[in-house]
């Protein structure tokens, strides 16, 4: 062979290297799910109705666990559970650990600098939680803002602040650890405490003395909760996108609701 063909020849299959490197690189989640018949989920289980793993049995339980579960079955793929932290979250998603997060992510501008979100599924925000005896005259985040009212909250929180900020009539008590707002309130040391919707779904469920001030329409510091994905794999993206939404529109997400943060 001529040393020009042979120079073409070479040429030609770096070309084709290339161009299979650049197809492997940019091939997306969706197919290779559906080839290898497996969808990989990080969760941590330890986040309370959202994903909580069973130390007996080493299952999950919740409201993402039971999502992720229909997301397979509407895939026809096997569910694989990839155990994962909170502090390795991203860098699990971005080493490609798992195809996708899901165990109560809130979407944020500093995880959306390395990470992909879906749309939002449901919205996330702060509820006050008072005794059931007290929820006749404590009905509203008006109510609670007047003098006698005492908000318990955890100090150096957020909450320390939302509390702050939403009941400037009331008196504010911040309560170090051991000791948590919730407890406050069981012990009647307090009228009120604050916590997120997700943490008050679990509270009222473990002690059922409490109860959730208002609807979910009335939380408030409201935060969209995403799932999670690596970046530049739109095809992933739009079809957990359109998941979601076609989810949402046959009233999926707000069943989850109701069964596992007791929607109102």
């Amino acid at each position: 062979m001529k040393t020009s063909r042979l120079v073409g020849f070479i040429a030609g299959i770096a070309t084709l290297l290339a161009c299979s490197l650049v197809m492997a690189q940019n091939r997306s989640h969706l197919n290779t799910i559906l080839e290898r018949g497996s969808l990989r989920v990080g969760t941590t289980g330890d986040f309370n109705p959202m994903s909580v793993r069973d130390t007996t049995t080493n299952e999950y339980k919740g409201f993402d666990i039971e999502a992720m579960e229909q997301l397979a079955r509407d895939m026809g793929v096997k569910l694989e559970w990839v155990p994962t932290e909170w502090a390795t979250l991203v860098p699990g998603i971005v080493s490609d650990r798992y195809d996708l997060f899901a165990g109560g992510a809130s979407l944020n501008m500093a995880r959306a600098k390395t990470v992909a979100f879906t749309a939002p599924y449901i919205e996330a925000g702060t509820v006050p939680l008072v005794l059931k005896t007290n929820a006749v005259k404590l009905k509203s985040w008006t109510d609670i803002n007047r003098k006698g009212v005492t908000v318990a909250v955890l100090m150096g929180t957020v909450f320390d602040e939302q509390a702050r900020a939403h009941f400037p009539l009331a008196s504010v008590k911040a309560v170090e650890k051991p000791a948590n707002g919730f407890q406050e309130v069981l012990a009647g040391r307090a009228q009120v405490t604050i916590t997120s919707n997700i943490e008050a779904a679990a509270l009222v469920q473990t002690y059922p003395a409490l109860a959730v001030v208002g609807a979910t329409s009335d939380m408030r510091n409201k935060r969209p909760f995403a799932y999670p994905v690596q970046q530049g794999d739109p095809t992933w993206l739009t079809f957990l996108d359109n998941w979601i939404a076609l989810k949402k529109s046959e009233g999926y997400f707000e069943r989850l609701e109701q069964k596992w943060l007791g929607r109102k």
